[in-house]
């Protein structure tokens, strides 16, 4: 029996930095995508998750594995809820991949973390070549763990009964950004 698994949404985004061009999921079916989603001031996603992502990035072939970035903002609007100062930190980290900014709802949360469903900030979707959400990572993943996910979904033959070991995956962590994720509150 093949395993289910169901279509990632589209990202909704306000717009685009470090690319020339829009960028859909849809686009990009044929190729496993990585989307780390973060903050600006999430210490966690500065310290291992945009890090990570650069890697993977780095690591992989972009005609096999595409990473993309979310600044998803729910919190301190006003400090890190513009382009230019998301520009600014790109720059000064030297993250290249392109980024998009998760668009406003006017109630709270971003329109995507709402229609992920996501806990907060950092949070990977690993997303397979047919378009489906196969992993939904919360907090801090192995390099290693990350890695062979990634490479699993690269090499898979649309076979998926066989790759059950990829699921929907949240971490615990405290209502703070002390445990290196930054939690809805």
């Amino acid at each position: 029996m093949e395993a289910h698994y169901s279509s990632a949404p589209e990202l909704c985004v306000s717009e685009w930095v470090n690319t020339e061009q829009p960028i859909t999921l849809q686009s990009l079916r044929g190729k496993v995508v990585v989307v780390e989603v973060f903050q600006m001031l999430c210490p966690g996603c500065v310290s291992h998750g945009l890090p990570q992502a650069a890697q993977v990035a780095d690591t992989f072939p972009r005609e096999h594995v595409v990473v993309l970035g979310l600044h998803s903002v729910f919190e301190h609007h006003a400090v890190q809820g513009t382009r230019e100062a998301l520009r600014a930190f790109l720059h000064e980290y030297r993250f290249r991949f392109p980024v998009a900014i998760d668009a406003p709802s006017g109630r709270g949360l971003p329109q995507t973390m709402t229609a992920y469903h996501m806990q907060g900030t950092p949070t990977m979707l690993l997303i397979d070549r047919k378009g489906r959400l196969r992993a939904q990572l919360f907090g801090q993943m192995p390099d290693m763990s990350l890695g062979a996910q990634i490479a699993q979904l690269v090499h898979e033959d649309g076979n998926t009964s066989e790759h059950s070991g990829l699921t929907r995956a949240c971490e615990e962590t405290s209502n703070d950004c002390n445990q290196g994720s930054c939690t809805l509150k």
